[in-house]
Parts: C-alpha cells; structure tokens; sequence
C-alpha cells in the first residue's frame, strides 16, 4: 500500500512511516531555508537597528541644540517652547519610521505654537492675558502674515529631500525582512513533498540508510521544489539596486546629519526675523485678533541676542561618521547577496544532503 517508495524489492516501510517522511522533509525544508535566510536576515535586521539608534543619536543631538537655543537666547519663553521642540523631533521621528504624516505639516505645526510665544514674549513682552481665543487667533493669524519669512519653508525643503531617503529606506529594509520571512513559510506543494521523500528518505526503505541523493537530482528536485521562490530573483535584483540608490541618496548633497544639526540656526533665524519685523506684525496681529491686555508701563521689547554655534559639534561627527561606515558595509553585503534567490536549490544542496565525493548515489529509483 505505499504511494511513494514504490520498489521492486522487498520493503521495511509502512504507509505510516511515509506519512512520517512527509512531515519530516516539510520540516526540514523549513529549516534548511531558515539557515540559509539567517545571515541575510541578521544583516538587514542589524542595519535597522545600527541606522534606528544613530537616527536616534541624532535626533537627540539636533533637539539638545534647539532646546539650548531657547535657554541661551530666548530665555522668556524657554519653558513654553520645551513641548512645542519635543513635538517637532517626535514627529520627525514618526515619519522616518514610515508613520502617515509629513515633515511640512510637522514644521509648520511648530511654527504655529511658536508664533505666540515669540509674539508675547520677545515682540510685545506687556502681554499678560494669554487667552486660548487669543492664542488660537496668533496660531491662525501666523499662516497669513508669514512672520518668519521663507525660513519656515526653507527648513521645509531641506529636510523634505534628506528625510525623504532615508524614510524610504527604512521602508526598504522593513520590506526585505518580510519578503525573506515569507519565503521561509512558502507553502510545500503535495507533488513536492512526495519528491523530497523520494529524495531523501525512499533509500531507507530499503535499508540503505547511509547512501546519500546524486547532486543532479537533488537540483532538479529542489528546482521544482523551489520554482516559486526562484521567481523572486529579478525582483531582488531590483531590491538590491533600489537599497543601493537609496543608501547613496541618504548619504548625497542634502544629508540627513547636516539637515537635523542646522535646524535650530534655521528657527534662529525665523524668530530674529519676526522680531525685526515686529511692530509691522503688532499692527497686523492687533487688526486681527485685537489688542490683549498689557502690564502698565512701557515694556520696551526683548533684545535680539546673537546666537553663537551651539556646542557639541565632536558628538555630531562621531554620529556622522558611524552611520556613513555602516552605510558602506551593510550595502557592499547587500551587493553580494544579489544572486541569493537565483541560487537557492544550489545552496540547498549543498554539503551534507548531496554524496559528492564517492561512485555510488541514490538517483529516486535506485543506487548508482
């Protein structure tokens, strides 16, 4: 009664233990994929990780500036400006990380909070009625009069062309990791599972436990075995060189390192801006929103305070540097592994499964 092995010859197997075989060479092949995908998969996996924790690195060192800028500068308004710089790098970071938002909404919603703290505080410090309508008003009034000039949109179109890369990037590697997690679980056609039996497992059937499957059929088994699999070569291919242009892009003119440290000289220079322009802005503010209460006296504005490089510049190059080594690294790897699905039956078969250096094989019907 059995299905698969089949022989002329006497038989020490039962239909039972063909069944056994099935389940084996299911496992086994799983395995055997899953030993192969382990080096490719640590690389990617690693380089996530490596490029999410010098992002992160930074991210800090960008946000510690900006927050320095405030407390050197801008001390007035230091402490409400805390949450408003937080937001800002969260968001950035969401939207690296593939999160539906975008750097303009995420600039301009900072420039928005920013405006009547810069507006109360530095341009007519007597304010002392803050209300929400009020605050809301500013908020809504900064779209129209623009009173940071075109810094605003300046620092959106910087880091719009360096962030853009690098967030397809980390979408890219996500993408990798599922594509070789789903090759590993590909579904073990029927015709398949009886081929690998045949292969591997037929042979004892009629007690020769030792002997081992001829290294063309082994090909050819696992071609058939693997057809679908294979078919995700040129596809790769084109991952490869996608991961490539993207890796290059990343490390281009517009940088992601130099665009996140220039972003504080970039909201320096919006806030000196509006304070230059300050009483056109009041004249503005006051028709639109009305006058607010004032503290009596005469409150001459904040002085403008030249802000000079903000320090740290060692932790940036250290960042810098270590994330343009792993970028060569992780990509030269990459590059190698081009041919990975083009040549997955031959690495299967590969060492121990194949006899390759003795006169006798098994070929799926007999010893050769």
């Amino acid at each position: 009664d059995l299905q698969i092995c089949q022989h002329r010859a006497p038989t020490c197997c039962t239909k039972k233990m063909e069944e056994s075989y099935q389940a084996a060479v299911r496992r086994e092949r799983t395995q055997s994929i899953q030993a192969l995908n382990f080096e490719l998969k640590y690389m990617i996996v690693g380089h996530i990780t490596a490029f999410q924790e010098a992002f992160e690195s930074l991210l800090r060192f960008a946000e510690n500036r900006t927050s320095s800028l405030f407390e050197t500068a801008y001390r007035p308004m230091a402490k409400e400006a805390a949450e408003p710089v937080k937001e800002l790098f969260t968001d950035i970071s969401l939207y690296i990380l593939g999160a539906e938002t975008t750097v303009e909404s995420a600039v301009l919603h900072f420039f928005d909070s920013l405006f009547p703290l810069v507006y109360s505080r530095l341009i007519n410090p007597g304010i002392t009625d803050l209300s929400e309508d009020y605050t809301e008003c500013l908020r809504l009034t900064r779209q129209d009069i623009n009173p940071f000039g075109h810094y605003s949109k300046n620092l959106v179109t910087e880091l719009s062309k360096s962030l853009w890369a690098s967030r397809m990037l980390s979408q890219a590697l996500s993408l990798g990791i599922e594509v070789i997690n789903s090759t590993e679980h590909a579904a073990l056609s029927k015709e398949c599972g009886r081929a690998l039996v045949r292969m591997q497992y037929c042979p004892h059937c009629q007690g020769l436990t030792l002997i081992r499957p001829c290294v063309g059929y082994c090909l050819n088994v696992m071609r058939g075995c693997l057809a679908s699999v294979a078919e995700l070569d040129g596809h790769w291919r084109e991952f490869i060189s996608t991961l490539e242009y993207l890796t290059n892009e990343v490390a281009a003119s517009h940088e992601l390192e130099v665009a996140l440290s220039g972003i504080w000289s970039s909201i320096n220079e919006a806030i000196l801006h509006a304070q230059l322009n300050g009483p056109q802005l009041s004249a503005t503010v006051d028709k639109v929103c009305g006058q607010p209460k004032q503290q009596e006296g005469n409150l001459s504005s904040a002085s403008i305070v030249p802000v000079k490089e903000v320090t740290g510049t060692q932790t940036f190059v250290m960042a810098h540097t270590s994330l343009n080594n792993r970028r060569r690294e992780f990509i030269s790897y990459m590059k190698r592994s081009r041919t990975f699905y083009a040549s997955i039956a031959e690495r299967l078969c590969d060492g121990d499964l194949v006899m390759r250096d003795s006169s006798t094989c098994w070929n799926g019907e007999d010893v050769v």
